[in-house]
């Protein structure tokens, strides 16, 4: 670590100016666009809740100025430095406010309570928490996290018998344990979770010390979420055929699985987002081919309403927790290019009101494109794309690709500053959703994950031949950018077709699967199983696995350059996985250099940037400023200037 930190200290200087000119632009876009979309609002009855700044502050629903609003509660007079709010709580009476605090250096949070009043008064700490939510005025509930586990469920009690209690402990190390309320307010549901398995418990808040109540024991495969509405409760599920979500309900009194009757259901290869309880509604934000939708069911007229969302949106965020009998449902749409932008779905009108909202106009000209790449399957993998509409002969220009491809998680298109200052200088943005995604739906990431981890590199493989060949950038102007497990596909790419791109930035990257799977001390291994495999009690799985390890699978050839920023204490990603992993490329790349030395034989840059501070989830806007202007200064050095070498050879010609 201390060589890769000596590396680092003699290689940072060469990106230094660019880096600053960079961090500039973005603190310019940033302050433009940004601070215009306000801080999410809690509405209770005529109270308005909201943080700004490290503080939250209570105003009246009627009152437009904000200078009006009262400080409840801030993070410096009450002795919490170098933290960010993460969740707000209001008790049922408004009597208690819980609010977790998270630090940059560590995943685990504190939860504060204060006890509202003329004057706030600070009535508990409580520490390592991963979520929480009030069962009655004065009872807490909450989950305790340690080396990223979440197995335990805490009540505590505000009355003047104050105590707090274990009340739920999951023994199983794959599932992970938290908790929700449902929308009247009726049960706070503890929910166990696996990658593939969940189980639910109900506490009734109307009698918040009896013990839960279980919904359906967990069935192998078969995920469920629960939310309340007359006395039923409606059922998110995969329960049934096809195994993609549908919505089901049945009586409180007759919970289990036998008695789910069929509401409604998905169309096969639609992702679910989100979904929302109303009286008599519920809206569903699903995704299908990459443009989003929302679905409302009335539970009066039993109809269902598809509304579709403005096409050049990608990413949708429902506002804090909307009340149940609200006449709207508001919610912020983005993309990469797009700053969040705020609308409503009213439910008596039955339409969708933009939000008039004095913003910063968006100055880029950018068009989006959708494609479909055929991969060695003949599976089509869809791709967003992204250009200036001004820009000529794109086979010329930079381009960035992104993939992720894990867990059956989408790979992240809200709205950043580098992205839009990437496409006002002539950049492509290319997004691969290839399998091991949740982009389309369940079955996508079944498809991708275990023994089909190879269909998601052949996905990426056809998505970048696919953009070169139809005139989107070249290899040599083309680089890979990916984050966490992202780094398995984006690392095996650069083992078998590392003529495909120029460069590649890994962010925390996961690169050495095999080894990792091996240790069952770490605290993610067990549970990491239902994607991986378990290479220690599968031969078959161990072989798969090293087939396409980016570690394993190192050899002397010519590969891109290469910055990875890790972080000194990450517990998801092991840095020695991530040291090892660079020395290795590093010789390897050398060994091929020495073998083939010609006049002007290009060895990759491949370096490591280790942050002290900062864990593998959460950067402070000050720290993730830093490390993104380091990582566009190291894309442009190496793509802009093949750009700027291409240019003047055309003109010499």
């Amino acid at each position: 670590m201390k060589s890769e930190q000596e590396n680092w200290n003699d290689i940072s200087p060469m990106y230094k100016a660019m880096t600053k000119r960079i961090r500039e632009k973005l603190e310019e876009l940033h302050n433009k666009y940004m601070f215009s979309s306000g801080s999410p609002r809690i509405r209770f009855g005529e109270n308005v809740y909201f943080e700004d700044n490290g503080c939250i502050f209570l105003s009246k629903a009627d009152d437009e100025c904000e200078g009006n609003a009262r400080i409840l509660f801030s993070t410096e007079e009450l002795g919490f430095p170098d933290v960010f709010l993460q969740r707000i709580r209001i008790s049922p009476d408004q009597r208690y406010m819980a609010i977790s605090l998270k630090s940059v250096n560590s995943e685990e949070s504190t939860c504060v309570v204060m006890k509202l009043g003329h004057f706030p008064v600070l009535e508990k700490v409580i520490p390592s928490v991963f979520n929480f939510d009030w069962a009655t005025n004065d009872v807490l509930y909450y989950t305790s996290q340690k080396n990223l586990k979440c197995q335990n469920v805490f009540m505590t009690t505000f009355t003047h018998q104050k105590y707090t209690k274990l009340v739920y402990t999951e023994e199983d190390a794959r599932f992970f344990v938290d908790i929700y309320c449902t929308k009247d307010r009726r049960f706070l549901t503890i929910n166990s979770n696996s990658k593939t398995t969940s189980e639910v418990w109900l506490v009734d808040c109307r009698h918040p010390f009896k013990a839960p109540a279980l919904v359906q024991a967990r069935t192998q495969g078969i995920i469920y979420h629960v939310e309340h509405r007359n006395d039923e409760l409606y059922i998110l599920t995969t329960y049934g055929e096809p195994a993609e979500y549908k919505l089901m309900k049945t009586p409180v009194a007759s919970s289990g699985k036998e008695n789910w009757q069929l509401v409604y259901a998905l169309e096969q290869k639609t992702k679910v987002v989100d979904f929302e309880m109303f009286s008599d509604d519920c809206i569903m934000f699903l995704k299908n081919a990459g443009l989003l939708h929302l679905n409302v069911i009335s539970f009066v007229s039993h109809s269902v309403q598809s509304i579709k969302l403005p096409t050049w949106a990608c990413e949708f965020e429902l506002e804090s927790h909307p009340e149940p009998t609200t006449s709207s449902c508001y919610f912020q749409l983005s993309s990469p290019v797009h700053p969040p932008k705020r609308f409503a779905y009213s439910f008596k009108e039955n339409n969708l009101i933009e939000q008039a909202v004095e913003e910063v106009p968006i100055s880029t000209n950018c068009h989006t494109t959708r494609l479909l790449a055929k991969s060695k399957d003949e599976t089509l993998v869809p791709i967003t794309v992204f250009h200036n509409r001004n820009s000529k002969e794109l086979h010329r220009k930079p381009l960035l690709v992104h993939v992720y491809g894990a867990y059956g998680i989408d790979l992240n298109m809200s709205f950043k500053e580098e992205k839009l200052l990437l496409i006002e200088e002539g950049w492509i943005l290319a997004y691969c959703h290839v399998r091991g995604g949740g982009e389309l739906g369940l079955s996508w990431h079944k498809d991708g994950c275990q023994q089909n981890k190879l269909k998601g590199l052949h996905d990426l493989k056809a998505c970048i031949t696919l953009l070169h060949k139809l005139g989107f950038s070249q290899p040599k102007l083309t680089a890979l950018e990916a984050a966490s497990a992202g780094g398995v596909l984006a690392g095996a790419l650069c083992n078998t077709d590392p003529e495909l791109i120029r460069a590649m930035v890994l962010q925390a990257p996961f690169v050495d699967v095999l080894n990792t799977m091996m240790k069952t001390h770490l605290p993610l291994t067990i549970e990491e199983q239902e994607e991986w495999g378990n290479p220690l009690e599968d031969d078959k799985c161990m072989k798969y696995i090293k087939s396409y390890c980016p570690y394993q699978n190192i050899k002397p050839q010519c590969y891109p350059s290469v910055f990875i920023t890790a972080h000194e204490n990450d517990q998801r990603i092991p840095l020695l996985g991530v040291l090892q992993y660079v020395q290795k490329l590093r010789k390897a790349a050398q060994d091929h250099a020495s073998r083939t030395s010609k006049k002007g034989n290009w060895i990759p840059n491949i370096i490591l940037n280790i942050q002290a501070n900062g864990s593998h989830c959460d950067s402070s806007w000050e720290d993730s400023l830093n490390e993104v202007a380091r990582q566009l200064a190291f894309l442009k050095k190496e793509l802009e200037d093949v750009c700027h070498l291409q240019h003047h050879s055309k003109s010499c010609k």
